[in-house]
């Protein structure tokens, strides 16, 4: 009698016994071949963004190892964990289960140790990599025009997150003062870079409350190239930092700082509230520069202030000074500034869609290295699906800031079953890849120019009583006043 089943491979070692070591290693191969494909979905839309040896095994050292959690699975699982509203690992793996389990491979242990385990293994500096990869590469298919002014125009801001109370998160992200110890979390501050014209998440940086944005945007400064437009608020537009941008060839355009005064009684007049002023490097150097870098700078500046008046109704200012190094009225007049400025409020849209939309708002992991590996997936991820909606905006000629993130990562959820149905049948992949593109350009977001949307709630929260002590000491109230 032989022993295997032509027509059943995978049962024929479960049934008969061991395969012969032919056989076997065809299964071998097999497996390790669907195993490396990862999760299907994932992999149809957004492989081509990744560049493939950054995922392959290694020959020494970690990730060399034939574990069942390879470096590919891994990552893909991770990748699936953030795009997930729960974000647990549980979930990830009970997802990577079902895969396991269409694909006819053994399942995985149900406990999350192995896949904890197989995250804290993926190299950081790989992640990054992989981030670079994703950004240039959706970056190099972009529809954005650039013919609106003529110059890529990036924008810079800072946010801050969120992370589980643990001694090692709060020992680099301390959290402030004001909060009673155990009550309070850690939270990092983070500064990004993005691109106005796309939306894609160039680059970025962590600090804790101590860190000045200003000195935590310097070290994305590699990131800008001359002939860059650089749009920021007040909270960057420093002397030392405009001159030092001036000097490389990137113009910046930031409201005026609080503390200078707007004279437009001073300078060459261009035009009605239009002034050009020559600025002094101030004596001091500003926080976070050396007096070496300091004595570099050059002694004056000349900048051009800007006076915008905002007629729209629902704006808490009717008025607002801009400085800037674009300093040709022809070439930039007002009313092109006031418009370039107005459109800096993105990056508030483009966090909201990395931070709410996509759970990056408070953070899940313990330790500070699976802190910043979950914010780089989460900015892989965010890039990936403005690479989708790119793709669909160019397949549909749809306007690329008309269709919806949130939108756009509810379609990409829901359809990964009609994925997982066809894995093995590229043809019928890339028809639902089509057909998924067709469904993000029709979910266009209404436009509504100057629509006034306070940040209010209308639901109230739960009426429970808050923490002001360590959870393990909280007793509480047998009666609460509902009054």
């Amino acid at each position: 009698m032989k022993t295997s089943t032509p027509f059943l491979p995978y049962l024929s070692g479960r049934l008969f016994g061991r395969p012969p070591r032919s056989a076997r290693s065809i299964l071998e191969a097999e497996a390790e071949r669907i195993r490396q494909a990862s999760l299907g979905k994932l992999t149809v839309l957004f492989g081509n963004y990744i560049r493939k040896p950054l995922l392959d095994p290694v020959d020494i050292g970690t990730g060399s190892r034939q574990r069942h959690f390879s470096i590919r699975t891994t990552f893909w699982a991770f990748m699936a964990q953030v795009l997930t509203p729960d974000g647990s690992c549980r979930e990830a793996l009970r997802k990577l289960q079902a895969w396991q389990a269409a694909m006819g491979l053994p399942l995985s242990d149900s406990s999350t140790s192995g896949y904890c385990q197989a995250r804290s293994r993926l190299s950081a500096t790989t992640l990054r990599e992989i981030h670079e990869s994703v950004a240039k590469e959706v970056a190099r298919k972009s529809i954005a025009p650039k013919a609106e002014y003529g110059r890529p125009v990036k924008v810079v801001d800072g946010t801050g997150l969120s992370m589980s109370d643990t001694h090692e998160n709060q020992k680099i992200w301390p959290q402030t003062k004001t909060q009673k110890p155990g009550c309070g979390f850690p939270s990092v501050k983070l500064v990004g870079l993005f691109s106005l014209a796309n939306g894609i998440l160039i680059d970025w940086v962590e600090g804790n409350k101590h860190d000045p944005e200003g000195t935590l945007f310097r070290r994305l400064w590699h990131q800008l190239k001359s002939g860059d437009i650089l749009l920021e608020d007040r909270a960057f537009g420093a002397y030392a930092s405009m001159a030092t941008l001036f000097q490389r060839g990137i113009d910046t355009v930031t409201r005026l700082h609080q503390r200078r005064p707007a004279d437009f009684r001073k300078g060459k007049r261009l035009g009605r509230h239009d002034r050009l002023v020559e600025w002094t490097k101030p004596k001091q150097p500003t926080p976070g520069w050396t007096k070496a870098e300091w004595a570099v700078l050059p002694q004056t500046l000349v900048v051009r202030l800007v006076e915008i008046k905002v007629h729209q109704p629902g704006f808490r200012v009717q008025k607002y000074v801009l400085v800037t190094t674009l300093i040709d009225p022809a070439k930039w007049s007002v009313e092109m500034l006031g418009q370039m400025y107005f459109k800096r409020w993105s990056i508030e849209l483009f966090f909201r869609d990395i931070k709410i939309t996509m759970g990056m708002d408070v953070l899940r992991c313990k330790t500070p290295s699976m802190v910043r590996k979950e914010i780089i997936m989460h900015a892989i991820a965010y890039n990936c699906i403005r690479g989708l909606m790119q793709h669909a905006a160019a397949l549909y000629d749809v306007p690329l800031d008309h269709l919806s993130f949130k939108g756009t990562t509810d379609t990409l959820r829901q359809w990964a079953d009609a994925f997982h149905i066809h894995t093995g049948k590229p043809r019928k992949q890339s028809e639902m890849l089509t057909s998924l593109l067709h469904v993000i350009a029709e979910d266009a977001v209404p436009y509504r120019p100057g629509r006034s949307e306070p940040r209010a709630r209308k639901r109230r929260p739960k009426n429970y009583i808050l923490l002001n002590k360590p959870r393990h000491l909280m007793v509480a109230p047998s009666h609460r006043n509902r009054g």
